[in-house]
């Protein structure tokens, strides 16, 4: 709001009165918000979303820097909105795999998925892709489809990761997309099941435990097939989901360098080319 000058008129003689800006302003606190005004809230256009958008605003970020006790191995993950990105500036900063986005629901496909997605592997990165999920759209094994239908897809050739199902907070409406917990379960087993009907594969599951106990009820089933890979920002992967023992891919950060998503794989540079030969 501008703070101008405007006049007011004295109950006798109607004699004009200069009442200052700030004062106008300090009056204008009183009144309730015009229902007009734009919201910060309001939802993002479909296709925009990417892996971590809700975790800080759902799980915070600490600042502190990840731990690396044991060997990890640094890695990416990247969106249309990031557009062609520098892959040879993240590899000789130590980046070796990466993972970019596909497909969200059955309506939308990266328009930079080329760039991106060939863009690593030309440098020498292990690379995969990822689709986002939204459950409230169609089915799991419709997105299934779509996804290895437009890039998702896998290849025994020791440099391609397997799809990632990036299911967490529905940026577009409610958290759990109006789904029960159980119906959520399914929703994810009818993606799971079709994925690897198609490719062979079992499919990563990216979320956070936050969003996976309050939208799932904290399913454990997937734990014994599924790589996890786990979203919290902060100096160490925390409390994960149950039925996992251990992460596989950790996001620790949305504000890295060169691109804002970093992640680390929970071992050297041999186990990611072992995820990738399957």
């Amino acid at each position: 709001m501008g703070f101008v000058q405007r006049p007011i008129y004295a109950a006798v003689g109607r004699v004009p009165l200069l009442v200052t800006g700030i004062l106008v302003g300090a009056f204008s606190l009183l009144q309730p918000p015009s229902a007009s005004a734009s919201s910060t809230d309001d939802p993002p256009e479909r296709g925009l979303a990417h892996m971590g958008m809700g975790v800080v605003a759902h799980d915070g970020q600490d600042g502190l820097p990840p731990s690396a006790k044991a060997t990890q191995t640094e890695g990416v993950d990247v969106a249309s909105y990031q557009g062609n990105v520098a892959w040879s500036t993240l590899w000789n900063s130590g980046v070796r795999w990466a993972y970019t986005k596909a497909t969200e629901g059955t309506y939308y496909k990266n328009s930079y998925f080329t760039q991106q997605y060939d863009g690593s592997y030309n440098v020498g990165m292990i690379r995969g892709a990822y689709h986002f999920a939204t459950p409230d759209t169609t089915g799991g094994a419709t997105q299934a489809n779509y996804f290895v239908d437009h890039g998702g897809g896998w290849s025994k050739d020791g440099k391609t990761l397997p799809g990632v199902l990036d299911i967490e907070w529905n940026p577009y409406g409610g958290d759990c997309y109006g789904k029960t917990k159980s119906a959520m379960v399914s929703w994810i087993r009818d993606f799971l099941t079709t994925y690897k009907a198609r490719t062979g594969r079992d499919a990563v599951i990216y979320t956070a435990t936050s969003w996976w106990t309050q939208c799932t009820g904290n399913y454990s089933g997937f734990g014994a097939t599924n790589p996890l890979w786990i979203a919290r920002y902060a100096s160490d992967p925390g409390t994960l989901p149950a039925g996992w023992s251990f992460h596989t891919m950790w996001q620790y950060t949305s504000s890295g360098p060169t691109v804002g998503d970093h992640d680390r794989f929970n071992g050297a540079l041999d186990r990611v080319q072992a995820l990738a030969k399957g």
